[in-house]
């Protein structure tokens, strides 16, 4: 069974491991898109307690016809779930229905439902099949795209996990319409960082349109999702493995990282964090002369229009541990951040508009800017 003509498909370029995102409304409930996923006696669906009532059994239904039995885990909602525990519930799961290595995996729910069910595809007999679900604007726009699987731990963000590929991304633009603001808002963060390191025509289009993204107008998210997930998938082509290039994908992660973990995850959304995240970069990029204090304005204005946070947090010490001067925690933080070389953090920073460049940065200006930035 063909696929609607409405259906856009954005393709992930990787020989063998390539796959299609699809994007369009309605997809849930549309036999056309599992038609040709591989055949399995079992699938088990992961999600969380907040959209399994939405979509679960919509999900469910469109597999039935494709396997004997469709199985549904249902999680803790939230980034302070990201945990071995929680990845343990979807282990459970799997060995108490006897599943096997053909049981294909559904992530149905946002980014964190996402990577667990990834990092739980890629582990479980060393490799079973898995599908993205994404219901959420940020796990459409990014974290469902491109392979990243992970858990958190207490000291970094998604420092334990594996690239491992799904077979299909399959983005129901519907989901979207059912998202709380502060999602909505958080997605947005994801959408944003496109512009300023790869395409500032982009940037224009979100500024001209963000009145309509934030109040879910189906076409301008339908353009979002595609125009994102397309210079997603360019990168992801060139460097799967975050070599080089892909790093350029964490524009304000690792500053937003040393947020969630030094506040707590789930005290912050993540695109909450990667917003004021982009923020804290793009004033490090003005303070080392290579974009002027007009751009790092002006990005400032769209992150605060998109209903994110434009001051950094005062993070509290660690549990335990002595007070620690602000600036010196978030660089504690950082120093634990997956780019980081022998102790070295190492920030993507926009090099002009519409470029970005990984590179480090003296601490002293670093602890100048967290100072600017935050309360």
């Amino acid at each position: 069974m063909p696929l609607s003509p409405a259906v856009e498909t954005v393709s992930i370029a990787l020989a063998e491991r390539s796959y299609p995102i699809l994007i369009a409304s309605g997809l849930l409930g549309d036999a056309a898109v599992w038609d040709d996923l591989p055949a399995a006696g079992a699938a088990l669906i992961v999600t969380n307690v907040t959209v399994a009532p939405l979509y679960a059994a919509r999900l469910q239904a469109a597999l039935a016809g494709r396997y004997r039995q469709v199985h549904t885990v249902v999680l803790p909602d939230g980034e302070a779930f990201k945990t071995w525990e929680t990845l343990n519930r979807i282990f459970d799961e799997l060995l108490g229905r006897g599943c096997d290595r053909r049981t294909v995996l559904f992530a149905l729910g946002g980014g964190v439902v996402g990577d667990m069910t990834g990092f739980a595809a890629a582990s479980f007999m060393r490799g079973v099949p898995f599908v993205q679900v994404p219901t959420t604007l940020l796990a459409q726009v990014d974290s469902s795209v491109g392979g990243k699987t992970a858990i958190n731990h207490p000291l970094g963000k998604n420092m334990i996990g594996a690239f491992y590929q799904p077979l299909k991304v399959v983005c129901d633009l519907q989901t979207l319409q059912s998202l709380p603001a502060r999602e909505l808002s958080a997605g947005l963060a994801e959408v944003i960082k496109y512009g300023p390191i790869a395409d500032m025509a982009f940037l224009d289009w979100i500024e001209a349109h963000l009145p309509a993204l934030r109040a879910c107008e189906p076409a301008a998210l339908a353009h979002a999702v595609r125009r994102s997930c397309e210079i997603k998938a360019s990168v992801v082509g060139q460097d799967e493995r975050e070599t080089g290039l892909r790093a350029i994908l964490n524009f304000g992660h690792t500053f937003g990282h040393a947020i969630e973990a030094g506040m707590g995850y789930g005290q912050w959304l993540h695109g909450e964090a990667v917003g004021c995240g982009m923020v804290m970069a793009t004033r490090l990029s003005q303070a080392l002369g290579l974009v002027d204090a007009a751009f790092a304005d002006r990005l400032v204005r769209l992150v605060a229009a998109a209903g994110l946070p434009v001051v950094g947090p005062v993070l509290p010490a660690p549990q335990g541990g002595p007070a620690a001067d602000n600036a010196e925690r978030y660089l504690a933080l950082m120093r634990v951040d997956k780019k980081a070389q022998d102790g070295d953090i190492r920030f993507v920073l926009i090099d002009g508009p519409g470029r970005a460049v990984v590179r480090s940065a003296p601490d002293a200006l670093v602890r100048q800017v967290i100072d600017a930035c935050c309360r």
